[in-house]
């Protein structure tokens, strides 16, 4: 699941050289504008008309719970989703990835057998949190929320499991989205007061958003409110889910960035993407030496190598991506920095890899991003970095998990 303010218990990574990065991607994020026109009467407790139009509120039943074909949550069917996103000059990264595998879950007398997916969560490049998540969907179509384990970092190392939870063991389960929503319905995809709780609220409904390969139609929006009381909106649509999270009390927002199935590419994939991808590594390898004349080449090779890769479809945020990565390469040769330069071509090479999401097969660009996170930790190695070898090597586990 997308998480915004619903991380526990962290502080933002300290911005180090991406914070131009983040001002980048938060200034492309335009859908999220029109998120923050309503009310925001943070700390209020649920109104009784709420509690009135509550839809969760018959128990369900699950025969075929795994098959799940609600439009608006299509957890089963989305491969892999990357979101990209800012909250005040800290970068934010989201990966949530559907695992190969299922859990019984065992609630109201009965096993459930569910659908897992893992979500990571970055800040800076620095891992925030991994969680387990698992959905099951009732017979009358809606999506229920069993449960998650989670796994919150600081600094690169584990802080606490704050957040896990598990339908029947701590509590009942939750519904995440309701068959058909209208207008006005509330549901409570965390329904554990005084543990877990989210209580959302309809707010539209067939929405059209610009998604990234083209228009989305049929998306609504609702409002959350957490435990503590602050409100988060959101947007879910077809083919993505969940699609977009803003928290205005924070200046917080991420968006969908790219999904497979969804965003693939109906040709194969540009030979300039190749050509970007190898620039990159070049990059990286080369820097070691001091021979800025080659560098400069290389990097002239890669601003060549992405504006024929743009000339092909390259969603909005990935090209934000990208873009500010070259920036930061351009900088780094005009200090003079190495580190800096090796850090860009790491960064490059990072938007690559979430092009080719729409052209290769995924397992190929989880194990090629393995190798890019290896090399983010020789760059930490070498400066001594312990925060930044924690979190480096917590990462690495999190994708041989989904492998």
């Amino acid at each position: 699941m997308m998480r915004t303010s619903r991380q526990r218990s962290r502080q933002p990574v300290p911005a180090r050289q991406k914070a131009t990065i983040a001002t980048a991607v938060l200034g492309a994020l335009s859908i999220g504008l029109a998120l923050t026109g309503m009310p925001h009467d943070v700390g209020a407790a649920p109104s009784q008309r709420a509690a009135n139009r509550r839809v969760d509120l018959q128990r369900p039943t699950f025969s075929d719970p795994t098959n799940i074909t609600n439009e608006l949550f299509p957890i089963n069917e989305v491969e892999q989703s990357i979101q990209l996103g800012a909250e005040g000059d800290v970068t934010l990264r989201h990966e949530i990835t559907l695992l190969d595998e299922t859990k019984l879950v065992r609630w109201n007398g009965r096993d459930i057998e569910t659908v897992v997916s893992q979500f990571v969560a970055y800040g800076d490049g620095e891992i925030l949190e991994v969680a387990t998540d698992y959905f099951a969907q009732a017979d009358d179509g809606a999506v229920w929320y069993l449960g998650e384990d989670v796994t919150n970092y600081e600094n690169g190392r584990v802080e606490n499991h704050d957040g896990t939870w598990l339908a029947g063991r701590d509590g009942p389960g939750g519904m995440i989205m309701p068959a058909n929503p209208e207008v006005g319905d509330v549901y409570r995809p965390e329904n554990i007061p005084g543990f877990v709780f989210e209580e959302v609220t309809v707010k539209q409904t067939n929405m059209t958003v610009d998604g990234p390969t083209g228009p989305v139609h049929g998306a609504i929006l609702v409002q959350e409110r957490l435990m503590d009381g602050t409100l988060e909106d959101k947007i879910f649509a077809p083919g993505y889910g969940e699609f977009e999270a803003s928290v205005p009390a924070s200046d917080e927002l991420v968006t969908v960035a790219v999904a497979v199935p969804t965003d693939e590419a109906d040709r194969s994939a540009p030979r300039a993407l190749d050509r970007l991808s190898d620039t990159a590594a070049k990059l990286f390898d080369e820097g070691t030496v001091r021979n800025w004349t080659r560098l400069s080449a290389l990097a002239t090779d890669a601003h060549r190598a992405w504006d024929a890769l743009t000339v092909a479809v390259v969603p909005p945020l990935l090209d934000t991506e990208g873009s500010a990565a070259l920036d930061a390469l351009d900088a780094a040769l005009a200090s003079r920095s190495l580190a800096d330069l090796r850090q860009a071509a790491i960064d490059l090479e990072l938007a690559t890899l979430d092009i080719e999401m729409r052209y290769e097969d995924l397992e190929d660009v989880d194990e090629d991003r393995i190798e890019l996170w290896r090399n983010q930790l020789r760059l930490h190695l070498q400066a001594r970095d312990r925060a930044g070898e924690a979190s480096d090597r917590a990462i690495l586990d999190a994708i041989r998990d989904r492998l």
